[in-house]
């Protein structure tokens, strides 16, 4: 007996979030900021919802903040803890307080927001081998959050072989851990013109992460690097096998820089399938395998940012 099924289906509106991850100074509350005001002029139902139990400088104004519920400063006062201490204990607390604290608020803020931005502390040791960032990303996830983690990466760091083979290591180290689509960018890219006499190669060689082998040669010419060459060699190895790490470079402050950051983080997180958003099946596959020249790529998001 064949089954009768509604003629429509019920879908349950869906819900978005960008996780701002990235280390200390890297920008993450200015973008998370400059975002807000982006989204919003988009149309988007967005709010910043803080993380980051030590942000006490915010430049938005949170629709929800884990401040209210734990502080790195109560933390040190109450526990005599020191600052790493105690914002692994605050990371730890959050995840003990997902159904009683987090989820619930966000329940709320769903009858008025759809697409939230994450502001998530930013010790490093958080993402690379601690879990308690992992178990809440996770428990989003369940709670049907299609969810993107926007890493971002002070671009000065391309100026310095040592600091951005780090990096690699950091951000692949990052990807596989969250196991969550994932966006690495480089940002105050407006501000590599300053450093362009450092850089020993083009920038797409560093976006794209070009031939490693390169920067391993550049590695020699520093006496205390050349000893761990082989040690190098390996982490380089080890990246380029996985071939999983590129970058995108961001301006906050630049409308253009940031809605070319939105089409790959929209392609990341499915916002780009959202009905409504796209118009045209065209639209929907030049949006879904980036279709562009490589001369078009080269002009929006290389050449803006070199003299």
């Amino acid at each position: 007996m064949m089954q009768r099924f509604p003629a429509q289906a019920t879908v349950e509106n869906p819900r978005y979030g960008q996780l701002i991850i990235g280390p200390p100074g890297s920008g993450k509350t200015t973008y998370c900021a400059e975002a807000l005001k982006f989204y919003r002029e988009l149309g988007r139902q967005v709010g910043v919802v803080n993380l980051d139990p030590a942000n006490e400088n915010m430049s938005y104004e949170p629709v929800l903040s884990v401040m209210e519920l734990i502080t790195v400063e109560d933390c040190m006062e109450h526990l005599q803890l020191g600052p790493n201490g105690s914002l692994m204990h605050c990371a730890e607390y959050l995840a003990e307080h997902l159904e009683d604290w987090l989820l619930p608020a966000l329940r709320k803020l769903g009858a008025t927001h759809n697409y939230f931005l994450f502001d998530c502390p930013g010790q490093i040791e958080l993402y690379t081998h601690h879990s308690a960032m992992a178990r809440v990303f996770e428990r989003l996830e369940r709670e049907r959050y299609s969810l993107v983690t926007v890493n971002l990466i002070d671009s000065h760091y391309c100026s310095e072989p040592a600091k951005f083979i780090a990096t690699l290591l950091m951000a692949l180290n990052t990807m596989l851990r969250m196991s969550l689509p994932h966006v690495n960018v480089l940002s105050k890219a407006d501000l590599l013109r300053k450093h362009e006499a450092k850089l020993h190669f083009n920038v797409d060689y560093y976006t794209d992460v070009l031939d490693l082998k390169y920067l391993l040669d550049k590695l020699d010419d520093d006496p205390a690097m050349r000893k761990h060459r082989k040690l190098n060699a390996a982490i380089c190895s080890m990246v380029e096998d996985y071939a999983l790490v590129s970058f995108q470079l961001l301006d906050a402050f630049s409308t253009d820089s940031m809605l070319r950051l939105r089409n790959h983080i929209d392609k990341a997180n499915g916002y780009v399938y959202k009905a409504g958003e796209e118009q045209t099946v065209n639209s929907l596959l030049a949006c879904a395998v980036g279709a562009e020249t490589e001369a078009s790529r080269q002009q929006h998001d290389i050449q803006p940012y070199m003299d």
